[in-house]
């Protein structure tokens, strides 16, 4: 059998000039379109042997049927059809957009006769000059609210001006003073044009040069008893001050940016846009979409960064990203053109505000991934459709309503623990949450076989507990649809064999390794390949998530409580001396940051054991700080970071 499709291309007939290609289904359906700089090159990695690719690759590979592409001038012309081909043909296979809501803009219709203030969703009217996105609508309406009261323009709609315009009589905005137009009878056309430019330059530089003008006009009025004037411009300076104040200051005021932050996993990535004018957040607004093939930090940032301003969104100078794309000249190129003046510069921050910015922008953006995967589990329908989709896909007579996730963490083979999570129709069931002390074994496989042992061996016995937790003795509740293990082939196995040993049937059994977001079924060669956008992927993930946030948190409890253990096994080092060595320092902590020559000087401690202690203790914070890292970052993904953990051995409250 070939390694590869049978319906390949010659390497020697594939152009190795920059261009466009797309795949296409047995019905000519487009499934993927993409860009290279040698089309020949690219397209090779495609047609390697397909037990190399990554597994998504793969079954788009499989199921397409012909490839075809087009040669361009230069890689800008790539950029820019490869961009019009996404959006004609709408791939299956390349990334999908979730934007979760439509933004409010503040919008100037500059193209009118009287230009009109308004909130709008809307970011193609045609001749508009626009500011934001604002987070909220009514932080749009506040900035408006301030704004005309220093730059009194029109806020009626169209059909209140026109009418005021042929009657002759004030619209109704303008007769209780929210309206400055013509169509309110205080400023002709040609004089409301020009308050409309000031209420632009500010709000595009946000310059205090006109809050030091107006004080000026305040204290002239005031020492010539024009009261009045004086209160009407200390009243349009509180207003300035206030929109300043709404508006974080976070760079040098010089300083225009748009700033992007990505958070991602395998399925999906979280997109956070930071706009910065004058050093100030202006806007922020932020969207999740979904990968369905394997794709790169800088792939998603290029596809962002043309969504984006293929739409007619303001450009700035500078564009801050978290990953630069292989091509980012010729797309700092395409950028420099659609802004039409000054080149657009792109860049990644490596020190200073700029970093600082980008770090709460990826924060922000981690926060949306989770709550973006939190809200596609809670929904009943989709928790429905899910749960419908898994048992479809693992060939399981009835839904799983409910399911056991198992993990298993340790600290370089120490400490070794377990746990068990619930979900019960999609949802967690905290209070049957277990957790596992494992005394010895020899890998993650043998810990699975024993955790999933001990829980199966209680399976139908309904009053036999577990473990005690203080004078409550609790049991497994009763049998579970579906047995989850955090791996691939191997711990499936594992799991399998505590089945079989135990005689337990009817009870399915599958898999999900991490780095593919592959299932895996017992005995089976090949992976069952979810959607990557599927209900039944997430909720998956999901409980695999918390299977591991879980287990992690115990483990990290045992290891404090085990220091005393780590030390005694220090050659020299007995009960007496770990004694005395607590006893001086008072906490671990500070043993933990003591010197040597700091620990020499405890009775009964020599430099010799000193330095053993030391290096001990150095070893194990090293890979504690390793644990640590790679558990912040999995809690965060999934919303877990910082959440307190239950005290207990065996249950979760």
């Amino acid at each position: 059998m070939s390694n590869t499709v049978s319906w390949r291309p010659k390497a020697g007939d594939i152009p190795t000039q920059p261009g466009v290609y797309r795949w296409r289904d047995e019905r000519g359906r487009v499934l993927y379109v993409g860009k290279a700089k040698n089309l020949r090159a690219r397209l090779s990695n495609y047609f390697a042997p397909l037990p190399s690719l990554h597994e998504r690759t793969r079954r788009m590979v499989l199921t397409a049927r012909s490839v075809e592409w087009t040669v361009v001038g230069t890689d800008i012309e790539a950029l820019q059809l490869e961009y019009t081909w996404i959006k004609e043909f709408d791939p299956p296979f390349n990334v999908k957009f979730r934007d979760d809501k439509s933004y409010p803009f503040m919008a100037i219709t500059l193209a009118d006769e009287a230009p009109r203030v308004m909130v709008t969703r809307n970011t193609r009217i045609k001749g508009a000059k626009y500011f934001g996105p604002f987070p909220k609508i009514w932080a749009v309406h506040d900035t408006i609210d301030l704004m005309i009261k220093v730059f009194p323009i029109r806020t009626c709609s169209d059909s209140s001006y026109k009418k005021a315009m042929q009657t002759g009589k004030p619209c109704f905005p303008g007769q209780i003073g929210r309206c400055g137009g013509p169509c309110s009878g205080r400023v002709t056309v040609e004089e409301h044009r020009v308050i409309v430019d000031e209420f632009i330059r500010f709000m595009s530089s946000y310059d205090r040069k006109v809050i030091s003008r107006l004080q000026k006009d305040m204290r002239v009025a005031a020492e010539e008893q024009r009261y009045e004037d004086a209160a009407r411009f200390r009243d349009q300076v509180g207003a300035l001050e206030a929109v300043l104040e709404k508006s974080a200051v976070v760079l040098r005021d010089s300083v225009d940016l748009d700033l992007y932050a990505i958070a991602e996993d395998e399925l999906a990535a979280a997109v956070q846009q930071f706009t910065v004018r004058g050093g100030r957040i202006r806007g922020v607004r932020g969207w999740v979409l979904d990968k369905e093939i394997d794709i790169s930090t800088g792939d998603i940032v290029e596809q962002v960064l043309q969504d984006v301003y293929s739409k007619g969104t303001e450009l700035p100078r500078e564009i801050v990203v978290p990953t630069l794309p292989d091509d980012a000249p010729a797309l700092e190129t395409w950028l420099s053109d659609l802004r039409g003046r000054g080149r657009v510069q792109l860049h990644t921050p490596q020190r200073g505000d700029k970093a600082n910015l980008m770090q709460t922008a990826t924060l922000n953006a981690g926060q949306s991934l989770m709550l973006y995967k939190t809200k596609r589990s809670a929904d009943f329908a989709t928790r429905s459709t899910a749960l419908a989709d898994i048992q479809e896909a693992l060939g399981m007579a009835d839904a799983p309503l409910r399911m056991e996730c198992y993990d298993v963490s340790h600290l370089q083979g120490t400490n070794i623990v377990a746990s068990m999570v619930v979900f019960e129709d999609g949802l967690p069931r905290k209070d049957q949450y277990r957790r596992f002390s494992i005394p010895s074994s020899t890998d993650d496989t043998e810990s699975i076989y024993q955790t999933l042992s001990r829980r199966l061996a209680r399976l139908d016995d309904e009053t036999a507990p577990v473990e005690e937790v203080g004078e409550q003795r609790k049991r497994f509740a009763y049998r579970p649809n579906l047995l989850i293990v955090d791996g691939g082939q191997p711990q499936v196995a594992a799991a399998q064999r505590a089945l079989d040993d135990l005689g337990v049937t009817g009870i399915q059994l599958c898999g999900i390794a991490k780095r593919l977001e592959e299932i895996w079924l017992p005995d089976d060669d090949f992976p069952v390949i979810l959607p990557r956008n599927s209900d039944a992927l997430f909720l998956i993930q999901r409980i695999r998530d918390e299977a591991h946030r879980f287990a992690i948190t115990f483990q990290r409890q045992k290891r404090k409580r085990d220091i005393s253990t780590q030390l005694a096994e220090i050659p020299g080092l007995g009960k007496a001396r770990v004694a005395e060595l607590l006893k001086h320092f008072g906490s671990v902590a500070r043993l933990k940051k003591a010197s040597p020559a700091e620990i020499a000087e405890v009775r009964g401690i020599g430099p010799t054991l000193a330095a053993s202690i030391t290096a001990t203790l150095g070893t194990r914070q090293e890979a504690e700080a390793t644990e640590e890292a790679e558990a912040t970052e999995e809690a965060q993904a999934t919303g877990e970071a910082g959440r307190p953990e239950p005290v207990g051995v065996s249950r979760a409250e």
